[in-house]
């Protein structure tokens, strides 16, 4: 079969599951543009600025499995960047395709603008190569086999992959052979001995645990992982990069684990037990309450996407997949249930917090928020107070938790929201996102109000950078920020339907607004306000262990 390049490129993406492209339109990505314009079953989804637009893809991609994002060479490329950076850094499969200048003027080194006027139209693909698992530039004679390498690098890895295509060979005709994806398999051999010597190690084992990382999100083993688990009755924890993944009730479920940072019973299990069975676990500063892991010597099994180390062998060409498919056909016996005297407590809905005698602050709101979310719900913090207190959450049924606390950029979920919207518009959306990260991504408001997105936005207003003040300068003027006039940006940003804008500054105008957020159907955005100062539980214990670690200094710089 023959086709056009443009048409091939549209064709791989949608057979990858892509049927959005978050962008900027830019000169030379108009003619691939006016294809999709065009195309049955892909759309184009305009953003404010291309660092937007990678991060809407991110957001869309955590839910649906895989996203993409359209930009114009240099400028373009650049300003993405940092959000392909945190794709990266995250796990989250992203294809990036950049118009570029056409191939004529490639080759002849023309001074072209959006580069820097010298005839390097390298220098940008250098910078990518950094930041993703592959890169390449299409050319007529190798454009459906670059393609079709650099996307099987995607699936295989689940990081992002950038593709440069020049302005001038969109309609340009080759030949278009079906897709015969490649997927990696695993040795049968090493398969039967890698599962053998899991099964062996969990059958000696006292207190066994599973660690739970942001690869079963990348790879889709939530279901495998939750019946492995039940098999063996071996309680699971997650680490912040993975809350929701698995199911967060019953009595396998211990809680999220980040070292010291944990709840005690939760790091008590985790340290005592005799077999750690991590699966893709990375101790991040961020998510092991700074290096504070305390797994026992010779206790870690790790289970990464195409290996294992049990016992200080290592066994490579399995997939993760299928060591656990093995494990559970080869195994019959199961270990004894474990008890976790603690559940019962953590089971319990908390009670409704009350002002009497304490005044308005964040633990009266992030107690009564957690109550106003539903089973199903996609819930969206942003880096700060709202990661904080939505990682020490306990989230209904069924819901989706979407952070970023590896790459941790403040802004990120604002525009992560409007791809998890456009993603999964059946669902309820909730976002909560100060006001120092709100004003780094907010035009994006209007892009969720253009696209009619059924969203509740709670803006944590602290008057500044409330998780640097809780490491240095809690009154420095640096830690400051111009304070909008937020809740009347809604409305000032478009959109047919009037978005329902709130303010609250006590518990009984919270009350009012989560009642009319709950009946709203389409954007509702709430401003919360609070002193500078004011935050969840674990904020400063964790400005305590960030100021010790980045700077030796054990004392708070506290008024």
């Amino acid at each position: 079969m023959r086709g056009s390049i443009g048409s091939m490129l549209l064709d791989r993406l949608r057979h990858c599951g892509v049927s959005r492209i978050y962008g900027v339109p830019g000169d030379y990505n108009l003619e691939f543009l006016e294809l999709i314009e065009h195309t049955p079953g892909i759309r184009f989804i305009g953003a404010c600025n291309e660092l937007n637009a990678a991060y809407a893809a991110d957001g869309d991609a955590r839910l649906s499995g895989v996203g993409a994002v359209l930009v114009t060479y240099g400028v373009g490329d650049l300003s993405a960047l940092s959000a392909v950076a945190g794709a990266c850094a995250e796990g989250v499969p992203l294809v990036v395709i950049s118009g570029m200048p056409p191939l004529h003027a490639v080759q002849s080194c023309a001074l072209v603008h959006h580069t820097l006027a010298d005839g390097d139209f390298d220098n940008v693909m250098t910078c990518y190569q950094q930041f993703t698992a592959a890169c390449t530039r299409l050319h007529p004679a190798s454009a459906r086999v670059e393609t079709d390498r650099v996307l099987d690098r995607m699936h295989t890895e689940k990081r992002p992959v950038y593709i440069q295509f020049p302005s001038d060979i969109c309609y340009v005709e080759t030949d278009i052979p079906a897709l015969a994806p490649a997927m990696p398999v695993s040795d049968p051999a090493l398969l039967v001995r890698a599962a053998g010597r899991l099964a062996e190690r969990i059958a000696r084992s006292r207190q066994p645990v599973v660690l739970v990382d942001g690869m079963v999100r990348q790879y889709g083993l939530n279901d495998q992982v939750e019946r492995f688990c039940q098999h063996f009755n071996i309680p699971y924890a997650a680490l912040s990069t993975a809350r929701t993944q698995l199911a967060e009730t019953g009595s396998l479920w211990l809680g999220q684990y980040g070292g010291a940072a944990s709840a005690p019973d939760v790091a008590a299990y985790v340290h005592g037990a005799d077999c750690v069975i991590g699966l893709g676990v990375r101790f991040v500063d961020s998510t092991s309450g700074y290096f504070s892991q305390r797994i026992a010597p010779g206790a870690m099994v790790d289970v990464q996407p195409f290996s294992m180390t049990c016992d200080g062998e290592n066994i490579q060409g399995i997939r993760a997949q299928d060591l656990f498919d093995a494990v559970l056909q080869e195994c019959t016996t199961v270990t004894p249930p474990v008890r976790n005297p603690w559940r019962a407590q953590q089971e319990t809905a908390p009670a409704v917090a009350s002002a009497q005698g304490g005044g308005w602050t964040q633990a009266i709101f992030w107690q009564r928020v957690e109550q106003f979310l539903r089973p199903h719900d996609v819930v969206l913090a942003d880096n700060g107070s709202s990661m904080v207190a939505m990682l020490h959450a306990h989230l209904p049924a069924g819901c989706s938790l979407l952070v970023q606390p590896v790459w941790a950029a403040i802004g990120y979920s604002l525009p992560a929201a409007l791809g998890a919207c456009l993603a999964t518009p059946h669902r309820r959306h909730v976002l909560f996102i100060g006001d120092g990260s709100f004003q780094m991504t907010a035009q994006e408001l209007s892009t969720l109000l253009r696209h009619k997105c059924a969203i509740t936005v709670f803006l944590i207003n602290n008057g500044g950078y409330t998780i640097e003040r809780m490491i240095l300068g809690p009154q420095a003027t640096y830690n400051d920020i111009a304070n909008w006039d937020y809740a009347a940006l809604p409305a000032a940003m478009g959109g047919e339907a009037a978005p329902l804008c709130l303010r609250v500054q006590d518990q009984a105008e919270l009350e009012a607004a989560l009642d009319q957020a709950a009946a709203n159907q389409g954007l509702t955005f709430v401003e919360v306000g609070f002193t500078p100062m004011d935050a969840p539980a674990g904020m400063a214990a964790m400005g305590q262990a960030v100021r010790r670690y980045d700077y030796g200094i054990d004392t708070p710089d506290l008024p």
